[in-house]
């Protein structure tokens, strides 16, 4: 275990336990939109969190057939053996062709180094964000960089990827990168949610995230090696959310739906219930959200 591993996990750990003391004695805490527009210095912040921005390795998933969703039971409905909803069967064996994904999600550092150098502004609750965390929280630039990118809308998060040469990965990429071929509950196995395998449950009514550093929690990482598949931020993928789709999607790549009203979200986040961190629950956001609790992460074909 990396000493980088037992920094950013202890600082999670730190940082949730100060939150909750914040909390418990009853001192104001503001929500995101209730935040004061930051000072000017914060743009002093941002360029220094930039400078920490660390590009994701990328994971080679080998081609071939994997088995997607669920198969429908009836009989255990309180388990997580079973379906979330009614979009996620039949369970059907797809094949994917060879790709890479990144191991870990895009990190605040490397999301606002694009910015800067594609000179696009940084969103009004990214900023407010930045410097509550900073100002309030006291968390340094050097422990913030590595945070999951978050307010990011699906576009942001598309443009991002086509910068690098990559691309948000399809919904049956994301899920055999969380399943394997064997069809895990969950990213690590079968083994229920814990606060040492992955970041859930940590819901509060202010919605500061309560995320960890994208290259933490070595044990919750799925059988390709990815990070973080399950919790901490849920994830955009390329593919509109269909209802209806699994049962009429092609066996080899399916693209998804031509059109929709909502994009597909995966992984559940640092405010999700456990039912949510399955690999094969589905979710769906307007494509202009900007949430505190998704962020991605890019995949790229291979030959």
């Amino acid at each position: 275990m990396s000493l980088d591993f037992v920094f950013s996990t202890s600082y999670y750990r730190l940082f949730t336990t100060c939150l909750a003391i914040w909390l418990l004695l009853g001192i104001p805490e503001l929500a995101i939109s209730e935040i004061d527009p930051p000072p000017p210095n914060v743009d002093e912040h941002i360029a220094h969190l930039a400078s920490f921005a660390k590009p994701s390795p990328q994971m080679a998933i080998p081609e071939g057939w994997f088995l997607m969703g669920t198969i429908r039971r009836d009989d255990l409905r309180h388990t997580f053996e079973t379906h979330y909803d009614d979009t996620e069967f039949p369970q059907r064996r797809i094949w994917v062709d060879r790709y890479a994904i990144d191991k870990y999600e895009v990190s605040l550092g490397e999301y606002l180094a694009f910015l800067l150098n594609t000179k696009q502004t940084v969103s009004p609750e990214l900023r407010g964000l930045i410097w509550h965390l900073i100002s309030v929280h006291f968390i340094p630039d050097q422990a913030l960089a590595p945070w999951p990118a978050l307010y990011v809308t699906w576009d942001e998060a598309s443009d991002f990827c086509l910068h690098q040469g990559k691309r948000l990965p399809s919904e049956a990429e994301w899920e055999k990168a969380a399943r394997g071929e064997s069809a895990r509950i969950f990213p690590w196995g079968e083994m229920d949610p814990t606060a040492d395998l992955a970041v859930f449950g940590q819901y509060h009514v202010h919605e500061i995230p309560l995320v960890a550093t994208v290259d933490s929690f070595e044990d919750g990482q799925s059988i390709y090696k990815v990070f973080h598949l399950s919790g901490n931020i849920a994830e955009w993928v390329n593919d509109w959310l269909g209802s209806d789709y699994y049962p009429i999607m092609p066996e080899k790549n399916p693209p998804g739906p031509k059109m929709g009203r909502y994009k597909v979200v995966r992984g559940g986040s640092w405010k999700s219930l456990p039912v949510m961190l399955r690999s094969a629950t589905r979710g769906g956001a307007l494509p202009e959200m900007r949430s505190p609790n998704i962020g991605f992460r890019c995949a790229k074909p291979q030959p």
